[in-house]
């Protein structure tokens, strides 16, 4: 008795030292719910915590996991992915609370990636707006519609920095600079969360995918990354960090490898950046069957993979039950200790506990009354709109020939002037696509003239093999029975009645996303072609474009009369280009990548560092292409507006700066132009000398100013000892003695400059 009495408190003791120490009344209670649950499971039944099946209306992989009903109800399964509706998900939730053993609770998780019903802008498109009010609004939105619809959990947000437009998923983050990935990281977990999951219209968030994965090699999905500490610490994983430190509730493991190791069995990731360094108390969960991916790199067979995930860190596996068929077996052996599954199974029951399923299982299996009115209401619809509107970047206006004049005769060509179908971009799985109207729609019912014009132009693509490609995964793209010359002539025909031409082309949304990356990131031929010829009526020509990354648009900077780079713009994604078209809204968004003048130059971005041999064009040794000069085509942060910005009288407080103090930055900014407009005044930083290189330049800050014409304000920024640090070669976060660049500007090239020093004395 004295022994079976010893080994009880040790496994006693043993749970209490897994669990996280808190004074928090509300965490004390959760730790003591989950020990005394956790001292009923069998080693099989937390497994089954540790696996997610995946059923429903859509996959993203090559697994449908069979028998799943049976193994909800003998408690081999926590979460479910690519179900949602409270009719589906109450169904499956019954199963688990009635003919489970212990009755816990399901996981119901879905890739709400920018909008569930209401779908808003793609990521990298929002983030061009720089407005992180609006930023966390959408994902506060996406977050009720979901929870309204079943669903727990989002795989979102995405904060890969990504400096290579041919990597499709650029779509999805927000692109190349860790400081506005971060405030965007954080703007959308707070969204999603709210600081309060026992809410029923909050979900959890999930930041992915740690780590590194946007620095896949030749911007290819799902290839190899490989980088040095220093360019870790200081460029790719701040997002991450951030994304942590604001209380994101999971993390998700990425399919490259890092040092040499898979991310998802990564120890030196998971456990000891992640835990130990960061802190970080949520649940890590692995991308799609990454587990048995990591055969394919060389890291062992299934078993071993298995054990090498577990051992890292992760605590539910996404699909591919290796977790289920092996982890028994790997404890029995030694392989893989007890008390790791114990933690991973304690992470993912703390979440159902804050989520309030153990309290109300179905608290989010809502009536179909109130579902109706969470999701796709009037005010999300608003919301899109506005959305849409100020994720629209103005790249040309020559002439001033934005915005249109409603009474002016205007022909509308190209293939995505009628074309509604790619408006709500990739990632939108449960978005209502056939809400979205055309371009066309959008301007004819907004005036209700009969002197607008239209012609198709071209088709979207003339590609067969790649059309059927893109057809398969729900691009709908059709060809017009005219050949490509016919199609040309009418648009050069109805382009000739017209006053102005609208030309509306771009990708088709599976041509950038999720395994969509391009080795081409120019327009389509064709549709370079149907430009050319409509360029030959000497009409001019506002060129809109609607895709999901880059594009190199040499020709048509050099062309196009002006250009407005729209993205897959959402829901209402046409009613916010016709008002930005029509003037009805003055567009204000700024560029978060940068833009190449041709693929050559890729990767390219605005943080990059000096060379030995800086460009000098009179010098044949130094740093620089033969064809085409260094500079990008438009810069990081680069927009334009209606009305015009004047930059003057940048003052800061003191030449010097200490530990302990603030220097305070002040420029004058007035609204020179005939309208009201809104510009990001950005602050950036160069650390001349340093331990390590530093790049020429760092974002530090941005601010944001709505000014009526004639208009200045001042505006100010304060600079502390914390905006100089980086990691060292040491990997310690310090900041060096040295003189310190200061920029303020529109953009990362158009700039003021100062110069201050730092003193650690």
């Amino acid at each position: 008795m004295n022994k079976i009495i010893f080994i009880a408190s040790f496994y006693l003791l043993a749970a209490y030292a897994c669990q996280p120490s808190s004074t928090d009344p509300k965490e004390k209670e959760m730790h003591r719910y989950v020990d005394r649950l956790m001292r009923k499971m069998t080693l099989e039944e937390k497994i089954g915590q540790m696996t997610q099946l995946v059923v429903g209306f859509d996959i993203t992989g090559p697994v449908l996991n069979e028998g799943v009903e049976e193994k909800i109800k003998s408690g081999a399964a926590g979460s479910v992915l690519g179900i949602y509706t409270p009719e589906a998900t109450r169904k499956l939730q019954e199963m688990a609370v009635n003919d489970s053993r212990l009755k816990i609770p399901l996981l119901f998780g879905y890739d709400v990636i920018h909008g569930h019903r209401t779908i808003f802008p793609i990521n990298l498109g929002l983030s061009a707006s720089w407005d992180m009010t609006l930023i966390e609004q959408t994902a506060q939105a996406a977050a009720d519609e979901a929870a309204a619809d079943g669903l727990h959990w989002t795989f979102s947000p995405m904060v890969d920095i990504a400096r290579d437009p041919r990597w499709g998923r650029v779509s999805e983050g927000a692109g190349e600079d860790p400081y506005l990935g971060s405030r965007i990281a954080e703007a959308m977990v707070r969204g999603y969360e709210q600081d309060d999951l026992s809410r029923n219209n909050t979900i959890l968030s999930c930041i992915k995918h740690f780590a590194l994965y946007g620095a896949a090699e030749a911007g290819r999905d799902y290839n190899t990354v490989d980088m040095s500490d220093v360019r870790m610490y200081n460029e790719y994983l701040p997002p991450y960090k951030a994304g942590a430190e604001a209380g994101a509730a999971s993390f998700m493991t990425s399919f490259n490898e890092i040092n040499g190791v898979p991310a998802t069995g990564n120890r030196w990731l998971l456990t000891d950046l992640l835990r130990k360094e960061w802190e970080y108390k949520g649940f890590v969960v692995t991308d799609y069957a990454s587990i048995p991916e990591m055969v394919n790199h060389g890291s062992g067979n299934e078993q071993e993979v298995t054990a090498m995930a577990i051992n890292a860190g992760v605590d539910m596996d996404m699909v591919s039950e290796a977790i289920s068929r092996y982890g028994t077996e790997l404890v029995k052996s030694g392989k893989v200790a007890k008390k790791t599954i114990d933690m991973a199974c304690r992470r993912v029951l703390e979440a159902k506990y804050k989520l309030g399923l153990f309290e109300d299982p179905f608290r989010y299996c809502v009536s179909e009354k109130e579902k109706h009115q969470r999701t796709f209401t009037l005010r999300y619809q608003l919301l899109a709109r506005e959305a849409a509107i100020k994720s629209v970047v103005l790249l040309k206006n020559d002439n001033q020939v934005l915005p249109l004049n409603a009474e002016a005769k205007i022909a509308f060509i190209g293939p995505q002037a009628k074309r509604a179908h790619d408006l709500i971009g990739s990632w939108s799985a449960a978005g209502l696509r056939d809400e979205a109207i055309s371009l066309w729609e959008a301007a004819t019912k907004r005036y209700e003239k009969n002197n607008y014009l239209y012609a198709l132009g071209c088709n979207l693509l003339e590609d067969t093999g790649l059309i059927d490609k893109l057809n398969r995964f729900g691009s709908k793209i059709q060809q017009s029975e005219k050949t490509p010359q016919a199609l040309i002539q009418e648009a050069v025909a109805v382009a000739r009645k017209s006053d102005i031409v609208v030309a509306a082309m771009g990708e088709a949304f599976s041509m950038s996303g999720e395994a969509a990356s391009r080795s081409s990131i120019e327009l389509p031929e064709n549709q370079k072609e149907l430009l050319k010829a409509l360029k030959q009526t000497g009409k001019p020509i506002v060129l809109v474009l609607m895709n999901g990354r880059p594009l190199a648009l040499s020709w048509e900077d050099e062309n196009m009369d002006a250009i407005l780079e729209t993205w897959f713009a959402g829901t209402a994604g046409s009613q916010g280009i016709a008002d930005v078209l029509f003037g009805g809204a003055n567009p204000s968004g700024k560029l978060t990548m940068t833009y190449p003048r041709n693929i050559g130059q890729v990767p390219i971005y605005y943080n990059h560092k000096n060379t030995g041999r800086p460009i000098r064009e009179e010098e044949k040794y130094t740093s620089k292409y033969l064809d085409t000069p260094n500079d990008p085509l438009y810069p990081f942060g680069y927009g334009l507006s209606y009305t015009s910005f004047q930059y003057s009288d940048l003052q800061l407080s003191a030449d010097c700066l200490a530990p302990g103090q603030t220097l305070s930055v002040s420029v004058t900014l007035e609204n020179t132009g005939k309208r009201e407009g809104t510009e990001t005044i950005q602050l950036y930083l160069h650390d001349k000398t340093a331990s390590i290189t530093r790049p020429v330049k760092e974002l530090k800050g941005f601010q944001q100013a709505r000014l009526a014409s004639g208009e200045s304000k001042t505006i100010r920024f304060d600079i502390t000892e914390e905006d100089l640090k980086f990691y060292n070669s040491d990997l310690q976060w310090v900041a060096e003695p040295g003189e310190f660049d200061l920029f303020v500007g529109g953009n990362s090239r158009d700039l003021l400059q100062a110069s201050f020093k730092y003193s650690a004395k």
